[in-house]
């Protein structure tokens, strides 16, 4: 098995859940070889933890894209910062894997999609539901339908921190750079201007919330059932962190429901219903690995229903993702989740905004 050498940009909650132990538990695939984040503290605690030399630690992304011993870098930081650094490490010559949202407008889609090409790497970027067996037995018996009558996309959800507080421990350093934190906010507001023009703080919100937890769902739909055709209609409520949203995929339609709130749950499902057969794939929080996610296909016969759910594997989606990543690198294959592919996530956004607009419903 090649082994290839890993750098993580961005130590904060996904990385210490979910990236830094599942990098440490593929050893035969990835080794941990360098880490960078804008905290002195985090930097100490993870380079100890993960047993990181202190000259592998760094403050400034552009040092770690330097580094002639890595392979791939993973881009974990604030989203705001994704495509300058992940711009770097293509520039280094590294592949990127890079967390969603890869980037909030389309012109950095765009200058993603250029760095890539000039450095001949893999950009991948983060949809681990899309790599979960489950979910590819369901899409497969989508495929099977002989037609789709709806689709139905929810994700409601409690605040990630209700799930993770009873499960984990995450150092939450308060060493960050004195600007830090308003160039955070600065860039965030340049960008989302960029992407949807001039907008209250209402759709601002409900944009962010698309392109944040609702960049799965609508990822994994459109993987299952095709880019829509348009959105009929939208609105947003509770300042923009719910919002429902209605879609036209010309022979029939779907349905995006989202929000969260303070109840310990994680309905987070997508739902096709054929004429004589429904498929429906079901997540759970991903801060908990090894939750499964499982499929379920219904199915009418005459008088007879039949009910079965497909639940493939215990591996978590993050492993399944990071073996396709290796294999594409080591073994030159495509990548579905390509930043070509995010561009239709940022359109549907769009679309959607353009719609709460219309309605004047945010």
């Amino acid at each position: 098995m090649v082994q290839l050498r890993a750098g993580v940009v961005g130590l904060g909650e996904v990385a210490q859940i979910i990236h830094l132990p599942i990098l440490a538990g593929m050893s035969d695939r990835f080794a941990l070889t360098a880490i960078c984040d804008i905290s002195p503290k985090l930097l100490a605690d993870i380079g100890a933890r993960y047993n990181i030399a202190p000259s592998a630690r760094y403050l400034d992304f552009h040092d770690i894209a330097t580094r002639n011993d890595l392979d791939v870098i993973f881009v974990l930081n604030s989203d705001e910062y994704h495509t300058d650094t992940a711009i770097a490490a293509m520039r280094g010559g590294k592949h990127v894997l890079i967390e969603k949202p890869m980037c909030l407008t389309m012109a950095e889609a765009g200058a993603l999609i250029r760095e890539r090409d000039a450095a001949g790497v893999k950009l991948m970027v983060g949809y681990m539901r899309r790599y979960a067996p489950a979910f590819l037995e369901a899409t497969r018996y989508v495929r099977e339908l002989d037609s789709i009558n709806y689709v139905r996309v929810r994700d409601i959800i409690g605040h990630n921190h209700q799930f993770i507080d009873q499960v984990h421990t995450v150092i939450k350093p308060n060493d960050f750079p004195t600007d830090s934190g308003k160039d955070r906010q600065q860039r965030a507001a340049r960008m989302v201007t960029e992407a949807i023009g001039d907008a209250p703080p209402e759709l601002v919100r409900a944009y962010r919330l698309l392109c944040g937890l609702n960049s799965h769902d609508l990822s994994a739909m459109r993987e299952m059932v095709g880019m829509p055709e348009r959105v009929l209609s939208a609105s947003a409520w509770n300042g923009g962190g719910f919002l429902v949203a209605t879609m036209d995929f010309g022979d029939f339609r779907g349905v995006l429901e989202t929000g969260a709130d303070r109840q310990v749950r994680f309905d987070a499902h997508i739902e096709v219903y054929g004429e004589h057969s429904s498929v429906r794939i079901e997540y759970d929080t991903p801060y908990i690995r090894h939750l499964p996610t499982r499929a379920f296909v219904s199915s009418t016969s005459g008088d007879f229903l039949t009910q079965q759910e497909l639940r493939p594997t215990y591996t978590d989606p993050y492993t399944c993702e990071l073996e396709a990543l290796h294999d594409a690198i080591v073994e030159h294959h495509d990548i579905k989740t390509s930043a070509e592919d995010f561009t239709n996530d940022l359109r549907l956004f769009r679309w959607i905004i353009d719609a709460i607009r219309k309605t004047g419903q945010a």
